[in-house]
């Protein structure tokens, strides 16, 4: 609503405000109806999206709902997604990140190019909460916000605020990773478009001589840049085996990757190809 709110005051082109019902409650339908008024009110088109819930569900399942229902009207309406994810946000998911091991590449978290556009990532949830108040912005609390059944929130809640007890700053070191993460992947794009890959329909190209140069742990940091703009993920021990394989002698060849992307080895190019639909899988953890 801050959100909203702003790019109005601002005169930023809005084309549409999309709010999501993921039907799990009262208070979800009470944001939407309070985002739909304040769309008439404000003479912006508001779409809206609802599905039902089944119990037991992960927050994975909500946020994918969502995504897609972004997605399909950003598509629609040819507009770009602007969400108003905060500094909190990026510090928690950097956190997230963190425990779940991950590389350089996903530390950057929401610090992004790609994707949807997050003017607020760099203002904190209490600034956001002052702007509410100076202009008197009404929301609705999500009140799944104050449970302990999903991870970000016991990072939230729990950990990040213990960690900041012993180690007061601990929040702003995580916010400079993820800074720092997503300067190193931007620089990373900039490499990977002087390779010149090219996207033909369905497959990723990009040639032998331009790989040429790099060793195997500058082909570890350069493959998943490469297999992203494909939508592809590639998994730590699929990319060291990639690297070898970029870097084995030989003409011609393929090796499968986790998920069932492949990638061929022309005499002049590697060929990178997603997973044919018949034969993804999709394993929750």
């Amino acid at each position: 609503m801050v959100l909203l709110d702003a790019a109005v005051r601002a005169g930023a082109p809005i084309a549409a405000v999309a709010t999501y019902d993921h039907g799990t409650g009262p208070a979800a339908r009470r944001a939407a109806a309070l985002v739909a008024r304040a769309g008439e009110r404000l003479g912006v088109a508001v779409v809206t999206g609802r599905r039902t819930a089944s119990r037991n569900e992960r927050e994975a399942t909500w946020r994918t709902a969502r995504r897609d229902f972004l997605m399909g009207w950003a598509s629609e309406l040819m507009a770009t997604i602007v969400t108003a994810h905060s500094r909190d946000d990026q510090i928690e998911t950097v956190a997230i990140r963190i425990l779940r091991g991950s590389g350089v590449r996903g530390l950057a978290a929401m610090d992004v190019d790609s994707g949807p556009l997050r003017p607020l990532l760099g203002v904190s949830r209490p600034q956001i909460a002052s702007y509410a108040n100076l202009f008197r912005v009404r929301w609705v609390e999500d009140p799944s916000n104050a449970g302990r059944d999903f991870l970000r929130n016991r990072v939230r809640h729990d950990l990040l605020p213990a960690l900041e007890a012993v180690h007061p700053g601990f929040g702003d070191a995580l916010a400079e990773v993820g800074r720092s993460a997503g300067a190193w992947r931007r620089q990373v794009e900039s490499v990977v478009d002087g390779l010149a890959p090219v996207v033909a329909g369905e497959s990723l190209v990009v040639r032998r001589t331009a790989l040429a140069p790099f060793d195997q742990a500058g082909l570890a940091v350069l493959w998943p840049a490469l297999a992203a703009r494909l939508g592809v993920t590639l998994d730590r021990r699929g990319t060291e085996r990639l690297a070898q394989f970029t870097t084995s002698r030989g003409r011609a060849g393929t090796i499968p990757l986790s998920g069932g992307a492949t990638v061929q080895r022309t005499g002049t190019s590697f060929v990178l190809r997603p997973p044919r639909a018949d034969t993804l899988l999709y394993l929750d953890e």
